[in-house]
């Protein structure tokens, strides 16, 4: 699978994994019990004005008040705000793509000059709850299409940035502006780029068809509050609408029910591309199968390994994510510390972009990479994170690097952050502790071989670790041994050591001479 997308269904969460090359950059969790999705629009009522902070709290039926400040009300808030009364009220009122636009309102206005308690107001979800916070809600509503975004009560046309092509982006402009009726604005998504006038115009149908079908349900629930007006498709068709593209190989899914859901929404967007959905019907599980699971237990925890032989450990304070690189206490012979410290921060890096989007960080991100003096060096790290972040969906931000050797990342949070316990009851404690995913053990001490077998002068070593471990490395006649053996051509034996915890190991050489490495 170059690129791709594997589904699991279970009983009460659908598990999304974004695959490239077999290497897991995403991984999204749908809680079928989950009340709130970003997109959702609600009609509720203001719970409470707070002057002090030029916001008020909104009632979307959440333990906490959702949150909606005077700067995400949108400039043409007036002309919707009296809409949205009429509409409510059920008065006689022209088609919404006949109403005359007010003026924009205030920048520098007050929360108090436009609510009063108890009042209606249609509210988009912008971010789900985090911690002990509600929603942080939007009143400048947005339907999001595969290839558009439709903004009631706005005449603006933008384009995704990512769009580079100047004569690309005057030929889709002059396109939706040809399509789009009265009072609607909208976004031109990076997925719109090459699209013909007729798909365009189909989506931009059915987007207003669904603004239509809004304003009647507010009509019908305006005594119901606070009331689900309209629900963001689901986390699946989400992931989908935002990421799938003809170079995907293969998306498979390992239920029935999933599988014609996902088949119909390509073939929906993209009908030449439906045989793309397979249907899982092998015997071990999905994510087993694609090496997902082990993937996910390497990937979430404090510490990360990086490629190279480096790694990272993994922090969340209240304020903030720390990342900090640590190269292992290994260097190569043939490298100076500057050019060690370039070879790891490069490789870190990359995995750092991927930890990002795998994980879903928000906020503020802070990376203390390994020092270095040159200044070409600090500026190719800085290019390279870039780079590595370019395809990332979430708006971010990235600083240079300081003269202390961090480097500044902000990220769109639009969500909790995802988490992901990989932790195990440890076997030889009762129960009463645990340790690091044994699954990566085994994967752990084949990475310290192929360190030491290219970069130290040893040609016989000798692991040794807890007897359960070095039983289930030597057991078969193609045992776990064997195999390293021929894939490095090297004298490798392990052994039983009672000294050992059950999680630990140490290398020696025949005459048992621990190695430094």
């Amino acid at each position: 699978m170059s690129k791709g997308i594997v589904i699991r269904g279970r009983e009460k969460s659908v598990d999304i994994a974004l695959l490239e090359n077999s290497k897991l950059l995403e991984v999204v969790s749908s809680n079928n019990e989950c009340n709130f999705a970003v997109g959702d629009i609600y009609l509720a009522k203001v719970k409470k004005i707070m002057p002090s902070l030029n916001a008020i709290f909104v009632n979307v039926g959440y333990e906490h008040a959702a949150f909606l400040h005077y700067n995400d009300l949108g400039p043409q808030f007036e002309s919707f705000h009296n809409y949205l009364k009429n509409v409510a009220e059920g008065r006689p009122n022209e088609l919404f793509e006949s109403i005359s636009l007010e003026p924009e309102i205030d920048k520098n206005g007050v929360v108090t000059d436009l609510f009063h308690l108890n009042e209606l107001i249609l509210v988009q979800v912008a971010k789900e709850p985090i911690s002990t916070k509600g929603p942080k809600l939007t009143s400048e509503i947005s339907l999001a299409g595969r290839n558009i975004i439709l903004l009631p009560f706005s005449n603006k046309i933008s384009i995704s940035q990512k769009i580079e092509s100047s004569e690309e982006r005057n030929r889709l402009r002059k396109i939706t502006k040809n399509l789009l009726p009265n009072n609607y604005g909208v976004i031109i998504r990076t997925a719109a780029a090459g699209c013909d006038v007729e798909t365009l115009e189909k989506e931009i149908i059915e987007l207003t068809q669904k603004w239509s079908a809004i304003l009647v349900k507010i009509k019908e629930a305006r005594n119901k509050t606070p009331y689900l007006v309209q629900r963001e498709v689901d986390r699946v068709s989400s992931l989908l609408r935002d990421v799938y593209n003809p170079s995907f190989s293969e998306i498979v899914v390992d239920t029935q029910e999933l599988y014609e859901e996902v088949k119909s929404y390509i073939a929906s967007i993209s009908p030449e591309n439906e045989g793309l959905v397979k249907l899982y019907t092998a015997g071990p599980p999905i994510f087993e199968q694609y090496g997902i699971e082990r993937q996910i237990k390497s990937s979430f925890g404090k510490t990360v390994p990086v490629k190279c032989g480096a790694y990272l450990i993994i922090e969340k304070t209240e304020a903030l994510h720390v990342i900090d690189v640590n190269s292992g206490n290994r260097t190569k012979a043939d490298k100076d510390q500057e050019g060690n410290a370039i070879e790891v921060n490069i490789a870190s890096a990359l995995e750092i972009a991927r930890q990002i989007r795998l994980r879903d960080l928000g906020g503020i991100v802070i990376v203390d990479f390994i020092d270095m003096k040159d200044n070409d060096n600090k500026n190719l790290l800085y290019e390279t994170m870039k780079e590595a972040m370019a395809d990332d969906r979430a708006k971010h931000n990235i600083l240079p690097l300081s003269k202390f050797g961090l480097m500044q990342i902000t990220r769109q949070r639009v969500r909790p952050e995802q988490k992901i316990n990989t932790n195990e009851v440890c076997p030889s404690c009762k129960g009463t502790g645990t340790i690091s995913p044994s699954i990566n053990f085994v994967q752990e001490i084949e990475n310290e071989i192929s360190y030491i077998v290219q970069n130290t002068p040893y040609k016989k070593i000798v692991v040794k670790t807890h007897p359960y471990i070095a039983s289930y490395i030597k057991k078969g006649l193609f045992s776990i041994e064997f195999q390293w053996k021929r894939k490095y051509g090297f004298g490798i034996k392990v052994m039983e050591s009672n000294e050992n915890a059950f999680m630990e190991y140490k290398f020696e050489t025949p005459d048992h001479e621990e190695i430094i490495y």
